[in-house]
């Protein structure tokens, strides 16, 4: 990097935990937990998921927020950099940082996309667009149409779902052109406080919901309450519900990413990461845990009741925000209104984790490369503007789903357990206690010292193992797949290799450019 560029920089404390809570903070806070927690044991769950977050989840994000201040020490934003930073006698340990780019990127591709459902929906909430469906086959009628995925009496064709998306797009390129303090930080700081109104406000008004029918009383808030809360310690014997527990800490923290590697190097060195990061972690885990458990899975069981809310539970994060809640709030008052603040919520929620996953991608440019942030931007956009259409236009055939897993899946936890081996094994423990706890506000627990070296890498290799186990070849070989989507999940996977090829010849070239130009 030239003498004369400056890296750009977090405006204030609040900024850069409001921006990594709002990168944590997504559609699974609202959707993916509650779903997941009354399918698997309902207050039970609680129990491995909080153990997944103690062993898991607050130990990534202290390495997290550490390694990526450590990187941004010697001006690296991404792993790649930041992984060479750590072992430099390794030549190959840059590429593993790769996937720190390659997940977020993937991860972008189609999020964007699901994010500009939320506006459009946003906007047919407050226009009564959906007002008069109601019942599931109607209001699932009503989303598949507008997906482009069949024509019906409610859309001809995908017109209005790209134009939400062009909207979507455009705003998200917006917000990462203008950097991380005059960008990021900007939005996080007003859009965070305003998802959080809206989460009370909606919670509020579920707790305040009568049984609608007098012949049903039992169908009420505490008991709708009960069924997501009330323990089924049974459930605790699965491996399965631990799995679930954990995958689930990994969604919602956002480690393993990539993100807040990049987040944390525009700190400097006397930066606290120790409160900062808890902090960050708390406020995702209050909007998880409290808000999301309190709003959908609630009201849900007022409405259709103890013998429908078990299927509605397990019907799919799609289903619960776009069909089951639309549903819910057109039976109130003022429908239009909290439909609008419902999908104006995972709006908020969506764009400012969208973001996040834009900046290891925009840095990697400006860093190893030397461009500017506007060229940078400008690269990136063209690139996953192009890379976001057969998402578009082959949902129905399991392009999204593809990525999914791929980049928020499989690598998230690959990553994750080659970031831990690196910062507690080869940088060492002793030295990396020492670089967390360089302008710390607080003292971390000297058990993490423990679980940061053993723990959490053993935790990582189970998770990884039994995947391996129980799942590899049925995802190989496409077996969960319909035959007639087998050519587009192949494609899928050739388009994902080779993004992950072009980007590893472009570490390469970064690096061949600075030792030509070092000497070194």
């Amino acid at each position: 990097m030239s003498a004369s560029k400056k890296r750009d920089s977090w405006g204030s404390r609040l900024g850069i935990i409001m921006a990594v809570a709002g990168s944590a903070i997504g559609l699974g806070n609202f959707l993916r937990f509650p779903a997941k927690a009354a399918s698997n044991g309902g207050g039970a769950f609680l129990i491995p998921y909080f153990v997944a977050l103690l062993l898991l989840g607050i130990p990534l994000m202290w390495i997290e927020w550490t390694l990526g201040r450590f990187g941004g020490g010697f001006e690296h934003g991404t792993a790649p950099g930041i992984f060479h930073s750590l072992w430099r006698k390794n030549r190959f340990i840059k590429y593993f940082g790769i996937i720190g780019i390659f997940g977020p990127l993937i991860i972008f591709i189609y999020y964007t996309y699901i994010e500009s459902w939320t506006l459009a929906y946003s906007f047919f909430a407050l226009f009564g667009k959906y007002s008069a469906l109601a019942d599931q086959a109607s209001m699932q009628s009503f989303l598949r149409a507008f997906q482009g995925i069949e024509k019906n009496q409610y859309f001809q064709s995908i017109g209005w779902a790209y134009l939400f998306f062009l909207v979507t797009f455009t705003v998200n390129i917006w917000v990462i052109y203008y950097g991380i303090r005059g960008g990021i930080e900007r939005l996080c700081k007003w859009a965070m406080p305003v998802l959080f109104i809206c989460g009370i406000a909606l919670m509020i008004r579920v707790f305040t919901l009568g049984a609608p029918d007098p012949a049903r009383p039992q169908w009420n808030v505490i008991n709708g309450l009960g069924f997501l809360w009330n323990p089924d310690f049974s459930a605790l014997k699965s491996a399965k519900v631990w799995l679930e527990a954990a995958g689930q800490i990994f969604f919602t923290l956002s480690v393993g990413i990539g993100v807040i590697l990049t987040y944390a190097s525009y700190l400097s060195k006397g930066n606290d990461v120790v409160l900062s990061g808890l902090t960050a972690s708390s406020t995702n885990e209050f909007t998880e845990v409290i808000l999301g458990g309190s709003i959908i899975i609630p009201a849900a069981f007022i409405f259709f009741g103890p013998a429908d809310i078990k299927s509605i539970a397990q019907s799919g994060v799609f289903n619960l925000g776009f069909v089951t809640m639309p549903l819910i709030l057109n039976r109130l008052p003022l429908d239009a209104l909290f439909g609008f603040i419902w999908f104006f919520l995972l709006f908020l929620a969506g764009i400012t984790s969208a973001v996040s996953l834009a900046q290891p991608a925009v840095a990697f440019l400006e860093d190893e490369f030397d461009i500017k942030r506007g060229k940078a931007v400008l690269i990136f956009g063209i690139t996953t503007f192009i890379l976001c259409q057969p998402v578009i236009f082959f949902l129905k055939n399991g392009v999204v789903d593809e990525l999914d897993f791929w980049g928020g899946t499989f690598f998230l936890v690959l990553f994750a357990a080659i970031e831990t081996i690196l910062f507690a094994w080869v940088f060492g423990m002793e030295k990396a206690w020492d670089e967390i706890h360089k302008g710390a506000d607080m003292r971390v627990p000297r058990i993490y010292k423990f679980i940061i070296k053993y723990v959490t890498p053993l935790f990582l290799f189970v998770i990884l193992g039994v995947w391996l186990w129980q799942e590899w070849l049925s995802v190989i070989f496409m077996k969960a797949v319909a035959p007639q989507n087998h050519i587009y999940i192949i494609a899928t996977r050739i388009g994902l290799f080779s993004i992950f090829i072009i980007l590893a010849i472009l570490v390469k070239i970064a690096w061949r450019k600075k030792k030509q130009k070092t000497g070194l």
